[in-house]
């Protein structure tokens, strides 16, 4: 009888420690996939640093291709290692002054193979080339006029403290995020934030030279800069497009169900479809406005809307349902095309690839957006339309204005700041040569006269 109680005891007790062994390893599986589905994202995130360089390069003029390109290169360079220096500390650092900053985290470099240190890994590559989207985004605002060393100094800057610092408030644990404003994967916090920068900075550089020419009867007569290359422009807008699957879908933060966590795994599916479906349908809307507007469908304002849809949808992928998706991206298409015209014609800024109309304006609806059409009371976010009232429509209207003082103020300072001292823009003979030529004594297309460079 002994002898069959102490066999049944280490029976039991085996059985145990294999339940226990499968448990740590289901859990050890679980966070792998993690931490794999969060390098696909990040992977198909820094993809998009290409599709910047090949839409700004395509949009802008020839004698300029060098310089953008070059610009597109050092931006994640130097913001990466800002980033992991001094950037993910304030975002994401122990929190401060009532949610307005994080205070360490600074220079982090764990280096004990244990879940803390994994976790900090894996979401600090993830993060790293969402900071250098925002920095990047200013790049085709400021283009074929900038002195090529102030551009790397307000690089450094956004990736180092304008991005981390609103990021914080947002996503960090800070202010607004307590008050329950939602930004899902970045139109306030990413794409807004880059769009403030370049609109200051087109503000403080100027127009082109020859841009707006004040004619005898005394009105200003604005004169296009056609891109040189659309092809070009439309393969990096399809770039952006296969890369924002990573941007949107990777920010579920998880492959796996998660326990208790509301941006599952299983959300990834939905955050995929909305995003494809809102592209389209901004590209449509901008297609077809261009056409009713210029009796022609417009190439550079359907690429525009493409990307207008993608950070419409940005902050309420994973809250909305696919048919709102449509509604959305499709308003944020036409949003573009009118906010393109409204501050090229009408404010008479300068921006050549209308970066701040798809990142700014679009990004300020599509947070809007998610207090309109957010149907997800799993996760107590419902707009107005579904019965939520206008709690979370407030909330968002709130974010999007301290996120907007913020970026604005802070990004025109450092823009003036560049201005009075190293300065910021090129001379006008450099301008007229090119910046290929003028900034890094060299051509895009050497051997090809194919612009005439004054």
């Amino acid at each position: 009888m002994r002898k069959k109680s102490f066999a049944l005891a280490v029976l039991l007790l085996c059985a145990g420690g294999v339940s226990l062994f499968a448990q740590e390893s289901i859990e050890s599986l679980g966070f792998s996939l993690d931490v794999l589905w969060l390098f696909i994202g990040a992977i198909l995130v820094f993809i998009m640093q290409i599709g910047f360089a090949c839409v700004e390069t395509g949009l802008t003029r020839a004698k300029n291709a060098v310089n953008i390109t070059l610009k597109n290169v050092m931006d994640f360079c130097f913001g990466a290692i800002l980033y992991w220096a001094l950037g993910w500390g304030f975002m994401y650092g122990k929190d401060a002054l009532g949610g307005l900053i994080g205070t360490d985290q600074f220079f982090h470099s764990p280096m004990a193979l244990d879940m803390e240190s994994g976790n900090f890994y894996k979401s600090w590559f993830f993060q790293v080339v969402f900071a250098a989207t925002s920095a990047t985004i200013v790049s085709g605002a400021m283009a074929e006029r900038t002195q090529f060393k102030s551009y790397l100094i307000y690089t450094c800057f956004i990736s180092a403290f304008i991005y981390p610092i609103s990021g914080h408030w947002i996503w960090g644990g800070g202010w607004l995020a307590e008050l329950g404003f939602h930004d899902f994967a970045g139109s306030t916090a990413v794409h807004s934030v880059g769009g403030w920068a370049a609109l200051m900075g087109a503000v403080a550089l100027g127009p082109r030279l020859g841009k707006y020419v004040k004619g005898s009867d005394g009105k200003i007569a604005v004169k296009a800069f056609p891109g040189h290359n659309i092809p070009y422009a439309a393969l990096g807008v399809l770039l952006l497009f296969f890369g924002w699957f990573g941007f949107n879908a990777a920010s579920t933060g998880i492959a796996t169900v998660g326990e208790g966590g509301v941006w599952s795994g299983l959300n990834i599916g939905r955050v995929a479809v909305t995003t494809c479906l809102a592209a389209s349908a901004g590209a449509i809307g901008a297609l077809l406005v261009s056409w009713l507007w210029f009796k022609k469908p417009d190439a550079s304002m359907t690429l525009n809307g493409l990307l207008a849809g993608l950070v419409g949808i940005t902050a309420s992928c994973a809250v909305v349902s696919p048919g709102a998706s449509i509604i959305i991206g499709f308003i944020a298409g036409v949003l573009v095309v009118l906010s393109v015209e409204f501050i090229d014609k009408v404010l008479k800024i300068d921006d050549p690839v209308g970066a701040s109309s798809v990142h700014l304006t679009c990004g300020i609806f599509g947070t809007i957006a998610v207090g309109i059409w957010a149907n997800a009371p799993e996760a107590g976010i419902v707009g107005l339309l579904h019965g939520g009232g206008f709690a979370l429509l407030g909330v968002q209207f709130v974010g999007v204005m301290a996120v907007g003082a913020w970026a604005a103020l802070a990004s025109l300072l450092l823009f003036l700041l560049i201005k009075a001292t190293v300065g910021l823009r090129v001379s006008h003979k450099d301008e007229l040569m090119g910046l290929d030529l003028s900034e890094h004594k060299s051509e895009a297309y050497t051997g090809f006269q194919i612009f005439s460079n004054l």
